[in-house]
């Protein structure tokens, strides 16, 4: 079983950290510092436990900020993600003040601790001047750096606070121009990324800004397209269907059938299904679980078809398996096959409690 990633926050970051600042600070209180955030450690989850950790080092850090911010400059190239983040977390509580020195920390610290949580409260209390400095990073030839730009300015960054304005288009646009075709796929993938966040708000800016993009060339400019459109492919968006040459609701399912009607909780739902293409071009199929009140669609596959009339046959598996962030109630479900952005074929199903019995037979 993979290790919980709170766990990853423990003696080794903490020391690590520690050993960081009394390099950059001889006269910093290591030991004081190390029980401090210890202390009560074990017994928080992961983001807590990285602000326990960076509420320590603010008390072993008694300095004016500028003065603080430049220690933990200084020991950046010592730390990694899990024993940096805690100093990305003081940056973003300690700094507001000085917004210079702070970017500054964020700059050093996110080749080693990547710092798009913590930019975000400059983002929030120094609009202009935030954004005007991640449009130089944009520039940076640190890869880390300009990566940064794009994910920290995302409109829905995971795990990060709202920044409100940020769910306007408009200020980041020139960060996605400037770093669509980077040589990075790294720094690539957060602008996709950052499209698709846009597109959820926005979808006909997104739409025109990656079209913009396809007329203006590029190495990578295919690749960042159809990352950045999944989830309006995801919903079926006729636009998007258009954008990556797909026919919107063409195509049909010849066959669709269920290895079992029913599955148990901790089982996996077989399927197979026969899709006809209606138009050359790309067919792009994706599948939907439904029950009431619920709707999740899946990506099932893509087929490239020479004509009307093609055929193709794929077999899936849907696990059930019981995770912490969703809930599935045994009950009545529908399994429903999208074939460009059309539902094409449904058929029931039964998800049963994963002690009950199931038909001789069944999975």
């Amino acid at each position: 079983m993979a290790q919980p990633l709170k766990d990853m926050i423990n003696v080794h970051s903490v020391s690590v950290l520690a050993d960081g600042l009394a390099a950059a600070w001889p006269a910093f209180p290591r030991a004081r510092f190390t029980s401090q955030a210890l202390t009560g450690l074990d017994g928080l989850e992961l983001k807590a436990r990285v602000t326990h950790v960076s509420t320590a080092l603010h008390d072993a850090l008694p300095l004016p900020y500028p003065q603080a911010a430049a220690y933990v400059r200084e020991s950046a190239a010592r730390l990694n993600m899990w024993s940096g983040w805690p100093a990305t977390e003081h940056t973003a509580a300690r700094g507001l003040d000085h917004l210079h020195a702070a970017m500054e920390t964020l700059a050093a610290l996110t080749p080693y601790a990547t710092g798009e949580f913590a930019v975000r409260p400059y983002l929030e209390h120094h609009r202009d001047d935030a954004i005007k400095i991640m449009y130089g990073w944009a520039e940076s030839p640190d890869e880390h750096l300009r990566r940064l730009a794009s994910e920290g300015s995302r409109p829905r960054l995971p795990w990060a606070g709202r920044v409100g304005w940020l769910m306007t288009p408009g200020p980041t646009l020139p960060l996605l121009d400037r770093l669509r075709d980077d040589p990075s796929e790294y720094v690539r993938r957060s602008v996709a990324n950052h499209v698709n966040d846009l597109a959820k708000d926005h979808p006909q800016v997104a739409l025109e800004l990656l079209a913009g993009w396809r007329a203006a060339g590029g190495s990578h400019v295919e690749r960042v397209l159809r990352h950045a459109v999944r989830g309006l492919l995801r919903a079926g968006h006729p636009e998007a269907l258009t954008l990556v040459g797909a026919t919107p609701g063409s195509g049909a399912v010849d066959k669709l059938s269920l290895d079992s009607p029913t599955v148990a909780v901790g089982g996996k739902l077989s399927f197979t299904v026969t899709v006809r293409a209606g138009a050359a071009g790309p067919v792009l199929l994706k599948y939907a679980v439904r029950r009431a009140g619920s709707r999740r669609v899946f990506h099932l596959g893509q087929r490239d078809a020479s004509g009307a009339g093609d055929t193709f046959t794929l077999r899936k598996s849907h696990s059930f398996r019981p995770v912490t962030t969703r809930d599935e109630p045994p009950g009545e479900r529908e399994l429903d096959v999208i074939v460009n952005g059309r539902v094409a074929a449904t058929v029931p199903f039964t998800l049963t409690g994963s002690g009950e019995l199931r038909p001789e037979g069944a999975l």
